[in-house]
């Protein structure tokens, strides 16, 4: 198993931001800034990353036809990057032990991974429904990183 420490040691020192990386059809490659956290799979509990993609985003698309994704976080000169495959969940992306309700935790605990705080959940609740969101959860299958000393 992939040790992802040192990703969940940076994710709050910039607000678990992170670039995300998909394939696109044609191989080359899509990016886009999100945030993202470190929280244990629902179903299996092994360490994944997770993060949260909008129904119509180019990510998801891509990600439906070619299920794998790096991400990187930095802070300072310090940083870390994970690749692997990804699993899908949501409302369009369902996975049997997920339903309605623990779908609606997850998303929660993903935004809370990355180190999102909210002062009203119920209103997160419905935006993240309405939205159509869906969690993307990445299973390391590699590891990444450098650790800089500003001195």
């Amino acid at each position: 198993m992939a040790d992802l420490n040192p990703f969940a040691q940076l994710v709050p020192l910039d607000h678990g931001l992170v670039v995300v990386s998909t394939a696109r059809a044609d191989g080359t490659v899509q990016s886009s800034v999100v945030n993202a956290g470190v929280l244990d799979h629902p179903l299996t509990g092994t360490p994944v990353v997770g993060l949260v993609a909008a129904a119509a985003s180019r990510r998801l698309v891509n990600l439906r036809a070619r299920p794998r994704a790096t991400v990187v976080i930095r802070a300072g000169w310090n940083w870390a990057g994970i690749e692997g495959p990804t699993q899908l969940i949501g409302p369009d992306d369902p996975l049997d032990g997920i339903d309605t309700e623990r779908l609606r935790v997850l998303l929660r605990d993903v935004f809370t991974a990355a180190g999102g705080t909210h002062e009203d959940w119920d209103e997160y609740d419905r935006a993240m429904a309405g939205e159509r969101r869906v969690a993307v959860l990445v299973t390391p299958d590699r590891t990444f990183g450098v650790a800089y000393s500003a001195g």
